[in-house]
């Protein structure tokens, strides 16, 4: 099918409901339009949580969502897939092969192991199954420093597990520091098998609800734009940053990204190709 002109860059986002719209698919939508792109939700589990914590992660049919997905991708067809929340075997069985469907398209799977409020959100069996499915289709993981903890425990340093990954056929990791609290710098840094860049963000005060999803999505939105990676990563880091700055809190505890005054400043020319 070709697209019309004008048409903007379509995002199949496979990932979980959260209700407070600070994470999960309304995060994941906003931010992909905020990008300029437009997605297509289908969700993998529902969720009882606030800004505080996860209470109850219910999983989608694994078969209702590979129906969802089938028959929109039809209508619509993508130009990048970004995954999150993957709440059991059959639905990560589920997400893995229809990302196995689009070899072509770049992957962005964002490992969403344990909620902001610190809620367990995986389990040893989900991760190995992790690791041998999707693992290595993914074009980009977008871990914190606990997920890659997580994901490669045998590694020593940040770099080690990074490597780790890479071996076990992710093409890149950006590896985000805003769980390490120390110093006023936030670091990320993007690891490819032909090496590291690195990117430092003034750190802002309080607690996010949203910041992993609200990157890993404005990261696949500038790559179905055709964006290149590591351009790409800076674009959405500069995003993610602008909509932490802005934060509201509507709710008693973590704050939730504001991704339209974010994507107000990217249009007013605000953004900066150079990281900081």
């Amino acid at each position: 099918m070709t697209m019309a002109a004008g048409t903007p860059p379509i995002v199949l986002v496979l990932a979980g409901h959260d209700p407070t719209g600070g994470a999960g698919l309304i995060a994941d939508a906003e931010a992909v339009r905020a990008q300029g792109g437009w997605a297509l939700t289908v969700p993998t589990a529902l969720t009882v949580q606030t800004t505080r914590d996860v209470e109850a992660v219910m999983p989608c049919s694994a078969s209702d969502l590979t129906a969802t997905a089938r028959a929109v991708t039809e209508d619509m067809p993508p130009a990048a897939i970004k995954t999150g929340l993957i709440a059991d075997l059959p639905t990560l069985e589920a997400v893995a092969e229809l990302c196995a469907c689009w070899p072509q398209l770049p992957l962005v799977v964002d490992p969403v192991l344990r909620a902001g409020g610190g809620r367990e959100l995986s389990s040893s069996a989900l991760l190995a199954a992790f690791h041998q499915r999707l693992l290595p289709q993914a074009t980009v993981l977008t871990p914190n420093l606990a997920e890659l903890a997580r994901l490669a425990p045998q590694g020593k340093t940040a770099e080690e597990r990074a490597g780790m990954l890479l071996k076990a056929g992710a093409g890149a990791v950006l590896v985000t520091g805003t769980d390490d609290t120390r110093g006023n710098q936030v670091i990320h840094t993007l690891y490819q098998l032909t090496g590291s860049r690195q990117w430092q963000w003034p750190r802002l005060p309080g607690q996010y609800h949203g910041s992993g999803c609200t990157l890993a999505s404005a990261l696949a939105a500038a790559l179905a734009a055709g964006i290149s990676l590591e351009a790409a990563c800076e674009r959405a880091q500069y995003f993610s940053w602008q909509a932490l700055q802005h934060a509201l809190r509507p709710g008693h505890d973590q704050a939730l990204p504001d991704r339209w005054a974010a994507a107000n400043e990217l249009s007013t020319g605000g953004y900066r190709n150079d990281g900081w």
